[in-house]
This record gives C-alpha cells, structure tokens and sequence, in this order.
C-alpha cells in the first residue's frame, strides 16, 4: 500500500521522525551522562597529578634544606679561614707569644683567650684580629700573667 497524496506520505513520515529524534536525544544524553563520570583513565591522571605536584614539594623542601646547609658550610670555611689568617698574622709578629693565644671564631665574631705576658700584647693581638677581613667583632678574654 502506497500512499496516494503528499499527506498520506506526510502522515507516515511523522511516527518515523518523532522516533528517529527521540533515538537521537536519548543517545546525546546518555553521551553527555558518560562524559560527566569520571573513567578510569580520568582518575589515574588526576592521581598522578597529585603525586607529581607531592613530589614538586617535596623538591622545594628539600632545596631550602640544602640552601641552608650550603649557608651554614660556607660560614664554618669562613669562620675557619678567619681563625687561620688571625694565627697567621700572630705569627709574623715578633712581638706575640703565638702559642699563649687562643682564637675561635663563629659566625664572625673572633674570641681570644689565654694568657699573655703584657697589656702590649692583648692590644696588640686585639688590633690584629680586627683587622682581618670580615670579621664582625672581637672579645678579648686575655689576660696579663701575674709576675712569678
């Protein structure tokens, strides 16, 4: 059976398109639904993005910490250079009793300490150990032997 006019055949196309759009929206839905769940694949990658951004902290930290480590290392080389020029200079004074004469240094500041034979002396090792470079301060606990 053939349909005879334009509404006939208008007729019968109405069930098939309604279906056929009904399919269409029910298949973009069920698209758009399995879009919004998250699949393995998604969670996997939002995983490894949490790790990697752990790790990236974790290098930050440990940066800082061997910043500070290097900073630390640095003022010890320092302050060991600044004992070994300060007993150095003591040295190629013919005035000073090297050997009377302590000297630590930390962080800069320069302490000598010992027992010495005159004022001259604890003056003179006073100006000495202020006058090398980068040293921040000096305290002076050296003392004047008491005569025999």
């Amino acid at each position: 059976m053939q349909p005879r006019n334009s509404e006939e055949r208008a007729g019968m196309k109405r069930p098939y398109n309604v279906g056929l759009m009904t399919s269409l929206i029910l298949v973009f839905a069920l698209g758009l639904l399995g879009c919004e769940q998250e699949g393995p694949a998604e969670r996997a990658g939002q995983s490894i993005d949490r790790t990697a951004e752990k790790a990236g902290d974790k290098m930050e930290e440990a940066k800082e910490a061997a910043s500070e480590k290097a900073e630390e290392a640095g003022a010890y080389i320092d302050d060991a250079a600044i004992t070994a020029k300060i007993k150095a200079d003591f040295l190629a004074d013919p005035s000073l009793e090297v050997f009377q004469i302590s000297v630590t240094t930390t962080d800069g500041v320069v302490t000598l300490s010992g027992e010495v034979d005159s004022q001259a002396s604890i003056d003179r090792s006073q100006a000495i150990a202020s006058g090398v470079e980068n040293v921040k301060s000096v305290r002076n606990a050296l003392m004047v032997k008491a005569a025999e």
